[in-house]
Order: C-alpha cells, then structure tokens, then sequence
C-alpha cells in the first residue's frame, strides 16, 4: 500500500512539475487577464499546484493537468476577490470570473493564450523601466528572482523588490492586459525583445538539457521572437533579435564535441552549422536594414553574420567584428559589449591591446563575479606570456563556471598552463 502511495505521489509530482514547465505562463496569463493583479493571479496558480499535489495522489491525474490547474486557481482567485472586492475586483470583474468558472466546469477548452497580452502589460511604461523584462521573464516563464537577478547582473534581494513593486505598479494603476495597437507598441518593444533574448539566453547556456528549467526556452523564443516581428513588420529591431538567436542557434549541434566536451565558437566545424538557418538570419537582417533604423539587436546579430561568414571564407573578419562592437558600446554603453570587443581586439591586434581594453572595464564592480571576463583576462594573458596572472583568472573562471563541459575545458587549460611553466 505505502509502495502504491509512494508511486502515486511520485506520478503526481512528475505531472505537475511537466505542466508547469509547459504552460506555467499561459496559465499565468490567462489568470492575469481576469484578474488585473499578477501577485494574486501566482498566488492563486501556487494555491492550485499545491492543492493537485494533495488530490492527484488519491484520485489520479487529470487528463489535462493544466485544465485542472486553471480550474482550481480560479476559484482560489475568484475567493480572493470576494474576500477582498478592491477596485480592481469589481462586481463586473467578479462576474466575469465566475462566467469563466462555470464555463471550465462546463466542458474541457482550450486554454488561451495570452501570454503575448501580458508580455506587453509587462512592458507598460508604467512600469519602471528596469524592471519590465525581468518581470516578463518572472511571470511568462516562473524564473526565480535570484537566476533573474544573475542574468541582468544584480543582487537578488534587489531584483525582488523590483519585481514586488512592479507588480503592485499593474494593480494600482489598472495597466490593461492587451497587446496595444501598431502605433503604441514600439514604446515598449525594448523590455519585450530585452525579455524574449534572456530565454533565449537562459536556455541557449543549457544546451544538453540538463536544467529542466531550462528545456524548451530556446523553441520558447523564437517562437515569441517569430510573434514579435509578425505583429510589428515595420519595426526592424524584431527582426534582428530573431535573425540574432537564428544565428546562434544554427551552430547548435558544433558546441559541443562527440564526447560532450565544449567547443568555443572559432574552434568549432563550421560544416555542422544549420545553412538554412543562416540563410533565414540572413534574409532577416537584410529587411531590417532596408527599413533604416540600426538598432542593439542588429548590430549584435550583424557580429554573429561576421562569425557566420568564417562557413564560407575559412578566416574571421576580426577588424569588421571590433568595427561593430564600437558601434554596439556606442549604442549601449554595455560592459558586456565592451568585454566582447576586447577579445575581437585581441584576435585582430594581440593579446596586449586586448588586456588594455579589458582593464578599463575593470573598475566596473560586476565584472568581479561575471565568469566571461575572468575566461577572457585568463586567456588574454596566457597569450601575452603572464602565466601567473593566466592561473589566477582560471581558477576564478572555474569557481564561477556552473556549466560542467565549459568548467572542464578551463580546467584543462589551467593544468596545460601549470605543465608548461
């Protein structure tokens, strides 16, 4: 019997866990489209998970896991409303929730997708400008506030209090849960293409799939980034974050060797890049230009264009590679950016130039704990000849390192530093 509980328990828990990773923003979203008030929507859909965790077990899971999930949350969130009848949750929002209640309880639908809608509720310039994308990522795709916090180089506890006040920002000011018309929606593209790129990014650092967080992001974004640009065809920016992550994505299958080891980017067989997918970058980035307004993500993805043409000329235009990064730090000001045009640097003019750009990054305090610019000073100064210098800014590199075949490649270049000297 205790065996049977535990299975059941465990088949519960599986279950859960896959809804959440498939459609924890769609059903967040269609809550927050009721309720106009996203804290009380994940309190709801939390309230709902845990309560699946206690029935599945005893009566099995549903056939669709996620109807069920959106069922039990509405009524939590309908409670709420009761209980609570602010302004937001007025008669008329109320009714409208118990319309949809008893609808779900009619028969099993289709769950919406809204998760467009609140990407732009999200994006509202209401909202304080730095917390848009990260509460877009909180919301459509329940990241924790820590891994948001690390991918846009800050504290946690502050990008939590951003992410709380944002939040309460939406409530109080009835920020309507709607994709605004082609003329409103350029205001807030930056925080929606800004978010769209960290799942990207966050699932591009994962590329066995071994974070279950992390499963799917990459598919996950260009399908949002393929929305995008279908919404707005006359703004270019979409379609250069789209050509971008096609770019990146096209050398997926060259990142790592047959073994499961790490390869960077201008060690990798560029026979085993996607063609097509650079064909459609390519087409992509061509329509951007044509309809003259450079902006971030064009001149990044016209870098990645740079690395891609090496498929066809065998050598990298290095010079053309650090011309861009100038017009990207010039555009942004990123120290991300200028950490990448010091390692173009380098390949273009040696390792001495690149440790002279590197430097004047480094009174920036968040590079102290960023792992790229620790991997780019070890290399950079393993080339100019300082092995001590090298050695120390691999183990910090290491230490930093949560990717294990990257976390390997670096150990090996220390070991390789310490036999040579």
């Amino acid at each position: 019997m205790t065996q049977r509980a535990d299975e059941a328990g465990l088949q519960a828990r599986e279950a859960a866990e896959a809804a959440a990773r498939r459609s924890y923003g769609k059903l967040i979203a269609c809550l927050a489209a009721q309720t106009r008030d996203l804290t009380q929507a994940e309190d709801a859909l939390s309230e709902a998970f845990a309560l699946a965790l206690q029935t599945w077990p005893e009566r099995g899971v549903p056939a669709s896991p996620e109807a069920w999930l959106l069922t039990a949350a509405r009524r939590r969130a309908l409670d709420a409303a009761r209980r609570g009848r602010t302004r937001v949750q007025s008669t008329p929002r109320l009714e409208m929730m118990m319309d949809e209640l008893a609808a779900d309880q009619a028969a099993d639908r289709p769950i919406p997708d809204e998760r467009l809608r609140l990407i732009f509720a999200c994006a509202h310039p209401a909202i304080a400008a730095p917390a848009r994308a990260p509460l877009i990522l909180q919301t459509v795709l329940g990241f924790d506030a820590a891994a948001i916090a690390s991918a846009f180089l800050v504290s946690p506890a502050s990008m939590s209090q951003r992410l709380v006040r944002a939040k309460q920002k939406i409530r109080d000011a009835g920020v309507p849960f709607s994709a605004p018309d082609l003329q409103a929606a350029p205001e807030r593209l930056e925080a929606v293409l800004d978010a769209v790129y960290a799942v990207f990014t966050q699932g591009w650092s994962d590329p066995a799939g071994a974070d279950p967080r992390s499963r799917g992001l990459v598919d996950e974004a260009l399908f949002l980034g393929r929305l995008i640009a279908a919404l707005l065809p006359g703004e270019a920016e979409p379609l250069g974050l789209l050509a971008l992550m096609l770019y990146a994505h096209a050398r997926r299958a060259a990142r790592r060797d047959h073994e499961g080891r790490f390869v960077p980017l201008d060690a990798q067989d560029t026979a085993l890049w996607d063609a097509p997918l650079i064909e459609e970058a390519e087409a992509l980035m061509l329509r951007a230009v044509r309809l003259g307004r450079i902006g971030r993500f064009q001149l990044e993805a016209a870098i990645q264009s740079a690395h891609a043409h090496r498929r066809l000329s065998g050598a990298t235009d290095w010079a053309a590679v650090v011309a861009l990064y100038d017009a990207l730090l010039v555009q942004t000001g990123s120290v991300v950016a200028g950490l990448n045009r010091a390692v173009a640097l380098s390949r273009l003019s040696g390792p001495a130039e690149g440790l002279q750009a590197l430097d004047a990054l480094g009174a920036d305090p968040r590079l102290e704990d960023y792992q790229p610019y620790w991997a780019a000073r070890a290399d950079l100064c393993e080339r100019a000849g300082d092995t001590g210098a090298a050695a120390h800014a691999y183990g910090r590199a290491i230490g930093l390192e949560s990717d294990p075949a990257v976390r390997v490649l670096l150990q090996d270049k220390l070991e390789a530093l310490s036999h040579a000297g």
